[in-house]
C-alpha cells in the first residue's frame, strides 16, 4: 500500500478509519485495536473505526487552506470580536470559513438545556475541587500523556505556556458558567476556535523536524488523542470525587457529564466516540487513557514549568513544594516520580491526613443556607485571578497559529 502524504491523509481521514485500524495492528509499536463499542456512546452505533486514524478532515482542509494563501492573520484579527455564542460572525471573513463555523458552532440535537443548567448548579456547589482537579489532576496529567505532551511542547503555544495555559484554562472557566452553551455564553465560541487551532496544528506540527524526530504518529490530534484529553479531565473528575466519597446525587452527575458530552461534540468528536455514561466513560479510558501514561522528557519540562507558574502566581516560596505534593497525592506515586517530583517530608503526610476530612467538613457546611453561595463566590473570585494572571490582564484570544515552537 502506497504511502500517503500527511496532506492526503488529512484530506480523507474520516475513510482512513478502518484501514489505519489494520495498518495499526501491523505495526511494530500497535496497541490493541480499538475495541470500544459505539454501542456505548451518545449516538448509539457507528462504523467501529479507530479513532486513532481519524481527524477533522472538514476543519483540516479549510485551515490548511487558510495557511497556504496567508488568511491567517486577517481572520485572527477578525474573530477577536466574535466572543459570544448568538454574535454574527464578522461581515469580512472569508466565505469558506463563515460557512464552517456557522455550521461548527450549531449545538447536537440531543443537547438538555436542563442538564446544563444543572450542571453549573453542580459546579456552583463543588467549584473547589473541580479547580483543584482541573489543575493539579488533570493539568499534571496531560504531561505524562505523550502525544499530548510532545504536541504541546512542539507546536507554537510551547514557547509561552503562560499563554499556553491562559487558553486552556479559559475553556475550563467557560464551561463552568451558568451560560456556558447559551446564546449570551461563551463556550461554543471557545470550542469553535479551539477546533481552528486543532486543525492548524495537525497541518503545521508534521513540518517541524524537531516533533518528527520525538514523535511515533505522523498527524497529531487524532479523535482518540482529543477523548483521552477528555478523559484526563472529564472521567478523571469523577473518578476522584468518586474516590473522595464527595456525596454527589445522580441527576449532578449525569449532568456534568452531560456538558462535557456536549463540549466533545463541540470540539468536533464524532458522537460515536463519545460515552453515553460514566460506566462508558470508565471502560473507555481504560483502553484509551490508563496503559498509554509515561514519562518524556517534553513532559517532564512542562510540568516543570506549570509547577513554576502556579508557584509564580501565588509568590509564597511554599507553593511548589505545596503543589508537588498535591500532585503526588492526586496521582499517585509513579507519576509524580516520573516528573521528578520531590517528595515532601511535611506536606505529603498533611494531605494524606487532613484533606478527606476537610473535605467531609465542607460538605456539611454545603447544608447551612446560603453556604453554597458564598462558597461559590469566594471560588469564583479566584479563577479570575488565575486567569487575570496568566492572561497578563489582557483579554484571552484563542487564535490560529501560522508557525510551530521556534527552535
Amino acid at each position: 500500500m502506497e504511502e500517503l502524504s500527511r496532506r492526503d491523509a488529512l484530506r480523507i481521514g474520516g475513510a482512513l478509519g478502518a484501514l489505519g485500524a489494520l495498518g495499526a495492528a501491523s505495526s511494530a509499536q500497535a496497541r490493541p485495536l480499538w475495541t470500544w463499542s459505539a454501542q456505548g456512546s451518545v449516538a448509539g452505533a457507528g462504523a467501529g473505526a479507530d479513532p486513532r486514524w481519524v481527524w477533522d478532515p472538514e476543519a483540516d482542509e479549510l485551515v490548511a487552506s487558510l495557511l497556504d494563501r496567508g488568511d491567517v492573520p486577517r481572520v485572527n484579527a477578525l474573530l477577536r470580536s466574535w466572543t459570544r455564542n448568538d454574535q454574527p460572525l464578522p461581515g469580512e471573513l472569508p466565505a469558506d470559513l463563515r460557512d464552517f463555523v456557522e455550521r461548527a458552532r450549531q449545538l447536537p440535537p440531543w443537547v438538555d438545556h436542563g442538564k446544563l443548567a444543572r450542571s453549573f448548579d453542580f459546579t456552583r456547589r463543588r467549584g473547589l475541587y473541580l479547580g483543584v482537579l482541573y489543575a493539579m489532576a488533570s493539568g499534571m496529567m496531560s504531561t505524562v500523556i505523550p502525544k499530548e505532551a510532545r504536541a504541546v511542547y512542539y507546536s507554537y503555544g510551547g514557547a509561552n505556556m503562560k499563554d499556553r495555559i491562559a487558553k486552556t484554562a479559559k475553556l475550563g472557566y467557560d464551561i463552568g458558567t451558568h451560560n456556558a452553551y447559551a446564546p449570551d455564553g461563551e463556550m461554543t465560541v471557545t470550542c469553535v476556535k479551539t477546533r481552528l487551532v486543532h486543525a492548524a496544528v495537525r497541518h503545521l506540527l508534521p513540518q517541524s523536524p524537531q516533533w518528527n524526530q520525538a514523535a511515533p504518529e505522523d498527524i497529531p490530534i487524532s479523535q482518540a488523542d482529543i477523548m483521552v484529553t477528555w478523559h484526563s479531565l472529564a472521567t478523571t473528575v469523577m473518578q476522584k470525587l468518586t474516590e473522595w466519597e464527595v456525596p454527589i446525587p445522580v441527576e449532578d452527575s449525569d449532568a456534568y457529564l452531560h456538558s462535557w458530552q456536549v463540549t466533545a461534540h463541540m470540539l468536533g468528536v464524532s458522537d460515536e466516540y463519545i460515552p453515553a455514561s460514566w460506566n462508558e466513560a470508565d471502560k473507555q479510558a481504560e483502553q484509551v487513557l490508563h496503559p498509554i501514561l509515561e514519562p518524556t522528557p517534553e513532559g517532564k519540562d512542562l510540568a516543570d514549568i506549570l509547577l513554576g507558574l502556579g508557584a509564580e502566581l501565588d509568590g509564597s516560596v511554599l507553593s511548589r513544594p505545596l503543589l508537588g505534593a498535591f500532585t503526588r497525592y492526586v496521582l499517585g506515586d509513579q507519576i509524580a516520580d516520573w516528573l521528578e517530583i520531590p517528595r515532601e517530608p511535611v506536606f505529603d503526610p498533611m494531605l494524606q491526613t487532613f484533606w478527606r476530612p476537610f473535605i467531609a467538613a465542607r460538605e456539611v457546611g454545603l447544608h447551612f443556607p446560603g453556604s453554597d453561595e458564598t462558597y461559590w463566590l469566594f471560588e469564583e473570585v479566584l479563577r479570575k485571578v488565575v486567569l487575570v494572571y496568566l492572561s497578563e490582564g489582557q483579554p484571552i484570544n484563542i487564535e490560529i497559529p501560522q508557525v510551530n515552537r521556534p527552535s
